[in-house]
């Protein structure tokens, strides 16, 4: 298991210095200065971009930014000058994972209890019914929802604030955005999971022994069922970041998906480059943990890397 764990770790950096590495290419491939705006002259932007290393080759430039970045300094943004990349994902990461972990957590409570209510209902109508609508609603954009949540809840009956996180009810929409996607798969892996866990021998035996339904499902099926979720969740949290982007611009949250696509549109170099290395090391370490924890819980992919490495 120490061989698995450090092999994964080891592959997870790597995946985050290539993700550097293209960001920062990419990004240098971006038309025009991020200093040229519509009244700035030519003297003006070129003395800017030597002031900060622009002019310097490409090749010079990328080995300066990596060894700051090793160092842990992300650079200070062009938007801002003086402000740094950190203190910019310091202040925004906390709102985003204000919406982020909520949904996450509603999304795996209510897909888990939909997928067990799909799995062991004995009427057909609520089997097809759970089925229809998570095909429904994992089928909508999560632009979409957040838009029609906004112009129902807000617009039409008044019931909940339209922007800002000033108060809890400010909460509802843009999580309930987020969440909507993630429930409906989850409420599918459950579902079929259990269904097909529910047909195994064990289940079967621990029927002949006497042991209730409720016991057989929460006590030992479930448990199985449940990892194909525990690796969904991985996906999800990245799908949750990318997904604040919009919800966070139609919401008018200042959280990192507004911030991310405000240096994109500024054209704002480092604070791309920071915001993208920030959350592919979140995206890496969430899937890291998964991999770790299906690892614990699954014997077979124990032994699958036992006989691989032997």
């Amino acid at each position: 298991m120490l061989r698995y764990t450090l092999k994964r770790i080891l592959t997870g950096i790597l995946a985050l210095f290539v993700l550097a590495c293209v960001t920062f290419f990419l990004v240098r491939l971006m038309p025009g200065s991020p200093f040229q705006t519509g009244s700035v002259s030519e003297q003006v932007v070129e003395a800017v971009e030597r002031e900060y290393g622009l002019d310097r080759p490409l090749p010079e430039q990328f080995m300066t930014y990596m060894g700051n970045l090793l160092r842990g300094d992300l650079g200070v943004s062009y938007e801002d000058p003086g402000v740094k990349v950190m203190d910019i994902i310091g202040r925004t990461w906390r709102i985003t994972a204000s919406l982020g972990v909520p949904a996450l957590i509603a999304a795996i409570l209510i897909g888990t209890a939909f997928g067990i209510l799909r799995a062991v209902t004995g009427r057909r109508i609520v089997r097809e019914t759970i089925s229809a609508v998570g095909m429904v609603l994992a089928g909508i954009p999560g632009f979409a929802v957040a838009i029609l949540l906004l112009l129902l809840f807000s617009v039409q009956l008044g019931l909940l604030p339209a922007s800002g996180l000033l108060t809890p009810a400010h909460y509802i929409l843009p999580v309930t955005s987020l969440a909507v996607y993630p429930t409906a798969v989850i409420t599918r892996l459950t579902g079929n999971a259990l269904e097909s866990e529910m047909e195994k021998e064990y289940v079967l035996f621990a029927r002949a022994k006497g042991l209730g339904r409720k016991r057989i499902i929460f006590t030992h099926a479930l448990k199985n069922a449940w990892r194909p979720v525990l690796n969904y969740i991985g996906p999800a949290s990245a799908f949750l970041l990318t997904g604040s982007f919009v919800v966070e611009s139609i919401f008018t949250i200042p959280g990192i998906g507004r911030e991310f696509v405000n240096s994109i549109t500024n054209r704002d170099y480092t604070l791309i480059m920071g915001l993208t290395v920030f959350m592919g090391a979140v995206v890496i370490g969430v899937n890291l943990v998964t991999d770790l924890l299906s690892a614990w819980l699954d014997p077979a992919v124990r032994r699958a890397y036992q006989e691989e490495a032997g």
